[in-house]
């Protein structure tokens, strides 16, 4: 009766992992698949998609990313985009690292109020609220043109990161903060016996232990930064305000649709989506060592 038992429990043990590498495979099929066909049909040549959309380029046709980057200005796009989420990323982190060490380290006055504040901003969709800062912005512009002759809160880069790193702030104070309260106080208590200072403390011991955390925070802001469109839109109206790589990407789909030049619109795809593979594999490798390295340490 046991071995019948036994028997069963790991037939259904195997059928149950049997269900969910299937489940894992089919999805990297789905989003594999996808994307391997992009990166073949940015080499394919125009005359080539009009036959069988699966078949293998005849070759390797370069000139298509050649077109993208100069032709449809997609190198200016990126490197706004670089500029954007650089510094979208650098301002975040000043701000959030310190606000989530206090936050997460510290009991003073107020600190459940702050608390609950980020976390209801959790729940506040930045898309939801797009248009009041924009008109927020807008008014503050004209504004300054009445009283001092010109504006610069729209159709400016490094306003948009300002935005950017503000609509960031709630998920990532309190994903650091979750991370900050898990980590012991006896590094700190002999930190500050040797003589540290809070800062030193922070910098030198705090953020070191957390590095997982932030390397996390810095990959999912990243992306998010890097494939924002509604924002950007908005707030870079005007037809001579620099484009972001999205909103720049979406200008060309449109243009080589109409023009029917795929493998130059497929070979801006690749421009916006190769920044993202090489900051993951970097990052998953970083990871993997840390976690090696931690290993050999235990």
């Amino acid at each position: 009766m046991q071995n019948t038992t036994e028997k069963s429990s790991r037939s259904a043990e195997g059928l149950y992992k049997f269900f969910i590498y299937f489940v894992l495979v089919l999805l990297a099929v789905t989003i594999i698949v996808p994307v391997a066909w992009v990166f073949m049909a940015s080499i394919k040549q125009n005359a080539e998609f009009y036959g069988n959309p699966w078949a293998l380029p005849a070759g390797f046709y370069w000139q298509n990313f050649v077109n993208a980057w100069n032709g449809a200005k997609m190198g200016e796009y990126m490197l706004n985009s670089v500029i954007v989420t650089a510094l979208a990323l650098a301002l975040l982190l000043v701000v959030a690292l310190p606000a989530a060490y206090c936050l997460s380290r510290f009991h003073f006055k107020g600190c459940k109020v702050l608390n609950t504040l980020f976390m209801a901003g959790l729940f506040i969709n930045v898309n939801y609220i797009v248009v009041p800062i924009f008109l927020m912005l807008r008014d503050s512009d004209v504004w300054l043109k009445s009283h001092f002759g010109s504006g610069f809160l729209l159709n400016n880069l490094v306003v948009l990161a300002v935005v950017y790193a503000a609509t960031a702030l709630p998920f990532t104070i309190y994903l650091l903060s979750g991370y900050f309260a898990t980590l012991p106080h006896d590094f700190e208590e002999a930190a500050y016996i040797d003589g540290a200072s809070y800062f030193s403390t922070m910098t030198r011991i705090i953020f070191p232990m957390a590095k997982p955390s932030i390397i996390t925070i810095i990959l999912f802001n990243f992306l998010s930064f890097w494939n924002e469109y509604i924002i950007s839109m908005t707030l870079m109206s005007s037809t001579k305000a620099p484009r972001t790589l999205p909103v720049g990407l979406l200008n060309l789909m449109q243009a080589q649709q109409s023009a029917a030049q795929y493998g130059t619109m497929y070979a801006g795809l690749v421009l916006v989506m190769l920044p993202t593979l090489i900051l993951y594999i970097c990052v998953q490798r970083q990871l993997t060592q840390g976690m090696t390295v931690g290993g050999l340490k235990g």
